[in-house]
Order: C-alpha cells, then sequence, then structure tokens
C-alpha cells in the first residue's frame, strides 16, 4: 500500500477472457475498474499478457483525479492489435500515483446473466 494507504502502482489480474458471443439485451464485456483517490490524474500503463502471443505492452489509459473509471478491456488497444475474442490473456496495470483497482466480468453468453468482481492483486505492498 502507499504511504497514505489509498492504493498502490502495480496490480495484477491473472485471468482474462473476453466471450465470443452474447445474448439477451447485455454483452459480454469485461472491465478494469479503478478508483484515483488523489487529487492528480493517474497516467496507467495497461499491459496484456498472451499464452501464445507476444504482449500488448503500456496501453496508455488516464484516469482522472478523485474519479474512477471502468476500463473496457474489449476496448483496449496498441499499434491496431487488440485483445481477441475467446483467448485467455492476463493484465498489468502500473500506474504513476497509487490507485485501486478491481476487475469485472460480466457472462452474457447464456439468457442467465453471470457476473463476476475481483479486487486485482497489488504487488508493492
Amino acid at each position: 500500500m502507499s504511504i497514505k494507504g489509498k492504493g498502490d502502482t502495480r496490480w495484477i489480474i491473472p485471468d482474462g477472457f473476453i466471450p465470443p458471443e452474447s445474448s439477451g439485451s447485455q454483452t459480454s464485456h469485461e472491465s478494469i475498474c479503478v478508483l484515483n483517490l488523489q487529487q492528480e490524474p493517474a497516467q496507467l500503463k495497461v499491459t496484456i499478457y498472451f499464452e501464445d502471443q507476444e504482449p500488448l505492452e503500456e496501453i496508455e489509459v488516464q484516469v482522472k483525479g478523485k474519479r474512477t473509471s471502468h476500463i473496457k478491456t474489449a476496448m483496449l488497444e496498441k499499434d491496431g492489435r487488440t485483445i481477441p475474442k475467446s483467448v485467455p490473456y492476463a493484465i498489468e496495470v502500473e500506474s504513476d500515483r497509487p490507485v485501486i483497482v478491481q476487475y469485472s466480468r460480466l457472462d452474457s453468453t447464456q439468457p442467465e446473466l453471470a457476473l463476476m468482481s475481483t479486487m486485482a492483486h497489488p504487488l508493492n505492498t
């Protein structure tokens, strides 16, 4: 944790997976949920790791001060590359100031929706 106890600067989410299809009115998606309790904006670098291909490294995202941001992983892009559907991946979030990171997945591949959310693992504690 940071000196003030309000976040960390490196986070890991080991399990990512964008479902290939959706059913019903909701679209399957995943989000990196970031809370910035600091006054200043947080500059994030998100890296996506795969089992069998090179990572998407240091995708830049900004989270305004005293705000939250829900970053849909399907929208992350680096040099024209995005995260493919139906491919397992992991996420590293690096920030220039302490933030709090949570991960959420909405799976609507069946009419009975499934929602999963978990705290990311901080690396600097």
